[in-house]
């Protein structure tokens, strides 16, 4: 497009002399302008790859970390209710004992037995319940942690994709010479 301009104005058309000059150092410096402009986007997108890699990294360190310590604190829970449940079982089987040792019969005790049983099984189900409740909630919990993670790595690919669109296109730059340089040329020929 500029280029017959470019001819024309070196080699003697309408523009001669200093101006033909100033024209061409005018084309140059826009090119040189963005050319730079170009490469400085190339350089901010790379860094922001770059640090971006290094983020991602440090998210799943950080994913890595939260789960192992949410897993370690269900294991550590479940060893506690595991715990509470004999201990709830020993104390069960304690009073049996005790109820059988109190030289009764019949149907009271049977009743007594029963009943120490039943408040046993109670105890030992709660202590399912609440187990099977850390079990869900752990889960729960991993899946936001997983979801955390994809967050971090969503926004730093948006990041990344982000810069990498403010580089112009070679193309683009080539034009927007061009178009300066028809304008500058349409302006000291008029």
């Amino acid at each position: 497009m500029c280029l017959p301009a470019v001819g024309a104005a070196l080699t003697g058309g309408t523009l001669a002399g200093s101006t033909a000059g100033l024209f061409a150092a005018s084309l140059g410096l826009n090119l040189a302008t963005g050319l730079a402009s170009r490469s400085a986007a190339q350089a901010a997108a790379e860094q922001t790859y770059q640090s971006s890699l290094i983020a991602n990294r440090s998210a799943e360190q950080a994913f890595t970390a939260q789960q192992e310590a949410t897993a370690a604190e269900l294991k550590e829970t479940r060893a506690s209710q595991a715990q509470e449940k004999l201990a709830k079982t020993i104390k069960g089987l304690q009073a049996k004992g005790a109820i059988r040792a109190s030289e009764q019969s019949g149907l009271t005790v049977q009743l007594l037995l029963q009943d120490e049983e039943r408040q046993t099984a109670n105890a030992r189900e709660a202590i399912n319940q609440t187990l099977e409740s850390i079990g869900r909630q752990y889960t729960r919990n991993v899946d936001g942690l997983i979801a955390q993670r994809d967050n971090r790595r969503n926004q730093l690919q948006s990041n990344i994709n982000q810069a990498y669109n403010q580089i112009p296109s070679l193309g683009s730059v080539l034009l927007n010479v061009a178009s300066t340089g028809l304008s500058t040329y349409g302006q000291l020929t008029g």
